[in-house]
């Protein structure tokens, strides 16, 4: 019996692979890039989102959301208050979405209209972790109420993720919650995952909060750079792509090889909400 359970688990993953696969490829060719959003129930994924959508729609981007649940419409009708368009999938009894669901709801989306498509997964820290959506970010989000051992009990889902988020951070000294001892955990786990600390309800670390007297538009990033005269240079990463614009820098040194140089992106294509931590070697440049 335990045989014939396992072979056909492997078929219905195998069946879900081929699904996710011809999504990622109708996305790329539409252009538009998906977010798919993993958690714990009550961990602040439709909190983040309602306050991430409401944002972008204010900046005139095109975004949209599919938002799963076992039951009830609840999360859509609050991220619907947004603007942006949102479509409410049920399970009705599965513990996770998969790539036949978000195919089946797409009808009626004009994907090349679109910048982004977020996907909010059902709150489950064990099933999501095995199902594609075809998403080209998966982002992992974990509560300061949760505590800062979650990675540690569940691997796989921060295993799978290109990003883990730290919500609620308004409430860590309320939990007595240690950031870098989640962080050590996270790393301990996944090497080199970015760690974004928020707050949905202070706005601490979302997209458009900046310091004082630097645009909405831009976030703090210390890059080494090689020889160019490029105004310009494109910066690709697994976790992000953005333009960093020099007219922009703060501050610059040249030591007659390459420039190091501190200023602002712009992100183009990942709406992560915050700053960006990748502070990697460019690895691409828009020719001068």
């Amino acid at each position: 019996m335990s045989t014939r359970i396992l072979e056909l688990r492997q078929n219905v993953l195998n069946k879900n692979d081929q699904l996710a696969r011809e999504l990622r490829t109708r996305f790329q060719r539409a252009g538009v890039f998906v977010a798919n959003l993993v958690s714990s129930p009550g961990t602040g994924k439709t909190a983040m989102l309602e306050r991430t959508l409401a944002e972008l729609v204010r900046r005139g981007r095109p975004v949209a959301a599919l938002v799963g649940d076992l039951e009830t419409d609840n999360d859509a009708r609050r991220l619907a208050a947004s603007g942006a368009p949102v479509r409410q999938i049920n399970t009705h009894g599965r513990c996770h979405l998969e790539a036949e669901m978000i195919g089946a709801h797409l009808e009626g989306f004009d994907l090349e209209g679109l910048e982004m498509l977020f996907i909010e997964n059902v709150g489950n820290l064990v099933c999501p972790a095995s199902y594609d959506l075809g998403e080209e970010l998966r982002l992992v989000l974990l509560s300061v109420t949760e505590g800062e051992d979650k990675p540690l009990k569940y691997p796989n889902i921060f295993n799978s993720a290109d990003a883990a988020i730290v919500t609620k951070m308004d409430l860590a000294a309320a939990c007595e919650f240690d950031l870098e001892t989640a962080r050590t955990n996270i790393q301990a786990v996944r090497p080199g995952l970015p760690v974004i600390p928020l707050s949905a309800r202070t706005g601490e670390g979302f997209l458009g909060c900046c310091p004082p007297g630097a645009s909405r538009e831009f976030f703090p990033i210390d890059l080494e750079v090689g020889p160019s005269h490029a105004e310009q240079i494109r910066l690709d990463t697994p976790h992000c792509s953005a333009r960093f614009d020099r007219r922009n820098v703060i501050d610059r040194g040249s030591d007659g090889e390459g420039m190091s140089v501190q200023g602002w992106v712009e992100f183009v294509k990942v709406g992560i909400p915050g700053p960006v931590h990748d502070t990697v070697p460019v690895m691409g440049e828009t020719p001068g």
